[in-house]
């Protein structure tokens, strides 16, 4: 029997690997983009910072296990090489204010935060007691890179667009986590276990958002419907600020109505009018003649 579990125990390992180096590689068509654009764009990089420092600590929980943990060494430490590339080209092509950001987030978490797990697991304990401690330590942060994409997710549904998720790497990430899910049921490992079963949860949510809002589409009766009132709007528009003066006949031309027992101030106001009205090329004239002497 334990021969058994040892064999799934193994073959889960070695498809772990398999799948968790895909998944690993699954951000390279975005870093392709950040590259040709050579801007970060609306991507984050916490996924990347929380996803190495969890391989960094993945490490050292393995390394405290009497052999099981060579599967969980390997794919981690390349996990390790993979990512820090990623965070180097992130911070190549970031903007001024989400380079800053980037740094102070990795040395905060992967260099002041790792050395401190460290030195408390190597002083303040020791056996299975380090053991306990780093992998309730692990599963914590496996859940923050599981949960990392959440920022992503509130983007898509505020957005209705899927640019910034790509489903490939939610795919994997799936399939990465219920693989290690039996690993870690195989190796009876509670802290390997755990966490994988909300990053297969995560993962098939990423991935409805995903077929939602990548084939959310407007009805088309809806979008006649705005259409036809923005043409509508724009010829009301047209009409009443378009006035086309049209040629005047003989036929147009009445003689002036005469007049009768109308009162003399009426007849002078009527003159001040006609007097104060002036022909729109003499005002132009005008205009340009004051200018020019100014």
């Amino acid at each position: 029997m334990a021969l058994t579990h040892n064999v799934w125990a193994f073959v889960f390992g070695i498809m772990g690997n398999i799948i968790s180096f895909v998944v690993f590689l699954a951000p390279v068509p975005t870093f392709v983009r950040i590259c040709k654009k050579k801007s970060t764009e609306g991507f984050q990089s916490l996924p990347y910072v929380s996803a190495l420092f969890s391989a960094m600590l993945w490490i050292y929980y393995a390394m405290q296990k009497d052999g099981s943990g060579f599967l969980l060494i390997t794919i981690n430490a390349v996990g390790c090489v993979i990512e820090t590339i990623y965070i180097v080209l992130f911070v190549t092509y970031a903007n001024k204010k989400t380079r800053i950001s980037t740094l102070k987030v990795l040395g905060l978490l992967n260099f002041l935060g790792f050395a401190a797990i460290v030195l408390v697991c190597e002083l303040l304990t020791e056996g299975s007691t380090r053991e306990k401690v780093l992998g309730g330590i692990c599963v914590g942060f496996s859940v923050s890179v599981f949960a990392a994409p959440l920022s992503i997710m509130r983007v898509v549904v505020r957005t209705r667009s899927v640019e910034f998720m790509p489903f490939s790497l939610s795919l994997f990430l799936t399939i990465s986590a219920v693989t290690w899910l039996f690993y870690g049921l195989a190796i009876k490992d509670f802290y390997v276990a755990l966490p994988n079963v909300l990053g297969a949860f995560l993962g098939a949510v990423q991935m409805i958002l995903y077929i939602i809002f990548k084939y959310y589409k407007i009805p088309m009766a809806q979008k006649t419907d705005k259409s036809k009132a923005v043409s509508d709007h724009s010829i009301d528009i047209a009409k009443l600020t378009t006035v086309t003066p049209g040629p005047i006949s003989d036929s147009a031309v009445h003689q002036p109505p005469l007049i009768h027992n109308v009162p003399e101030t009426q007849i002078q106001v009527t003159e001040v009018k006609s007097q104060n009205i002036t022909d729109p090329k003499d005002q132009i004239n005008k205009d340009v003649e004051n200018q020019s002497q100014v």
